[in-house]
């Protein structure tokens, strides 16, 4: 019989309690994930208390407590602290999302987190994402047009407007891609939901006039076509988007070239 084992970094163990339960019955348990590649030591998850009392009411606040009054060597991402940056991204309670908008109050048990799934690990809840941001660049999000620069701006009506409303407010925190089972399987050669969100945001784009050229680059068996409609993705989005039905309207333009 063929024996079957997972690389010894996949093998996550109990870690350490670092601290007892608050006796005000305002408890809140974390678990959280930690491995840190300089150690040579096996991921594992450490437990921490904190006092539902004294911090604010976001799964972030109770990481900052936890990092500023517990244990400094926790790392994570974070920034703005309101859902716009994207920086604090994470799998909380089994769901990827900002951490920052996240409420404790809204976990049930121990508030369970994780970096965001298969991607590499640079240290605890910080994962590696640059391919990812790679495949931004390579959807070229800027815009593109050779008819000259006009004098003040580039006009458009309402309805070319709010043609790009709920594509232009991704805020690349990767929490969609993250959740997308062709995306783990195929992220070398697939885009992505948040990459093809942001390319349908130009070809959606009155003022932009590569049209052609963007759909040309798309024109691939992975580029595009890995995506099955899941919808893992517009779970996930944690504004509120729909990256499915972006794909689904950039495979409708390559249809209408045909």
């Amino acid at each position: 019989m063929v024996q079957l084992t997972l690389p010894a970094n996949s093998k996550i163990g109990t870690g350490k309690t670092w601290n007892a339960p608050a006796a005000s019955g305002q408890n809140v348990e974390y678990r959280i994930y930690r491995w840190n590649p300089e150690d040579g030591e096996k991921p594992q998850v450490d437990t921490y208390n904190i006092d539902r009392r004294e911090c604010g009411p976001m799964v972030l606040d109770g990481l900052i407590k936890i990092k500023s009054e517990i244990d400094p060597t926790l790392t994570f991402r974070r920034s703005c602290r309101e859902g716009i940056c994207g920086s604090c991204s994470m799998n909380i309670d089994g769901a990827n999302t900002l951490a920052c908008i996240k409420g404790m109050d809204d976990v049930k048990g121990p508030v369970k987190i994780y970096p965001l799934p298969h991607l590499k690990v640079v240290k605890d809840l910080v994962p590696d994402l640059s391919g990812f941001y790679a495949q931004h660049r390579a959807i070229e999000p800027w815009l593109k047009a050779d008819t000259p620069m006009p004098e003040k701006e580039r006009l458009q009506t309402p309805a070319q407007r709010e043609a790009i409303d709920g594509l232009y407010e991704c805020i690349l925190c990767a929490c969609c891609s993250t959740s997308c089972p062709s995306y783990w399987w195929n992220q070398d050669r697939y885009l992505g939901p948040a990459a093809l969100l942001q390319s349908y945001r130009w070809l959606s784009d009155s003022r932009d006039e590569s049209t052609g050229d963007r759909l040309d680059d798309l024109e691939d068996p992975f580029k595009l076509y890995r995506c099955h409609t899941i919808m893992n993705c517009a779970q996930a989005c944690p504004k509120g988007l729909n990256p499915a039905k972006a794909i689904a309207n950039i495979k409708r333009m390559e249809q209408g070239r045909i």
